[in-house]
């Protein structure tokens, strides 16, 4: 049984991420159907039958056609949402550098949140917990599922399932705009 991690296409990125409700850009609108067109050529080898995505706009608007070339429903899953960066969702970049400055993840410690947002702890947690009920129920299921979503959050389900610490301090693996990362179950996970 597989798993497909699947990030968003490109978003806006003159504004800060999180939980912004901003959607995708032409160029991630693109990417988002290449990648649709990509699974729909090779339905037979990736036999996906279940298909769930964050509830932002931006994930959702990639998890769409997707839908479509399998014909579908996208099952939200509100849980594997982006880290909560409270005020700064959607703040365009260079008033949040003027404002805040240095409020970076990286620089934020292990229990420290965002103004009115998750710490790294908080949000390690909440993603722990969301992927340990969710790998229950398709395990359970055995059906190939995929799941789109976001880049700390495949980070941290990456951690988890690779038996890696976790840290907001450590370089992330940047996982390209509307990429796949396939993850195998046989008793463990595994990439692959």
């Amino acid at each position: 049984m597989k798993c497909y991690l699947i990030r968003h296409g490109m978003d806006d990125e003159t504004v800060r991420g999180g939980w912004s409700k901003s959607g995708l850009v032409a160029e991630g609108k693109l990417q988002a159907k290449n990648l649709a067109d990509y699974i729909s050529e090779n339905k037979e080898k990736l036999k996906i039958e279940r298909l769930f995505s964050s509830d932002l706009p931006r994930a959702v608007e990639t998890a769409m056609p997707i839908s479509e070339v399998l014909n579908l429903d996208v099952i939200l899953k509100p849980e594997f949402r982006e880290t909560n960066n409270g005020i700064f969702a959607g703040m365009p970049n260079d008033i949040a550098e003027e404002k805040y400055p240095g409020v970076y993840w990286r620089a934020l410690d292990w229990d420290e949140a965002y103004p009115q947002g998750e710490s790294p702890r908080t949000f390690y947690e909440r993603i722990k917990t969301a992927w340990e009920e969710f790998t229950e129920m398709i395990i359970k299921d055995g059906k190939n599922t995929a799941l789109v979503t976001h880049n700390g959050v495949i980070n941290v389900i990456l951690a988890l399932a690779e038996n890696r610490e976790y840290s907001n301090k450590m370089k992330m693996e940047k996982v390209a705009h509307a990429t796949m990362i396939t993850l195998k179950y046989d008793g463990n996970w595994t990439r692959g």
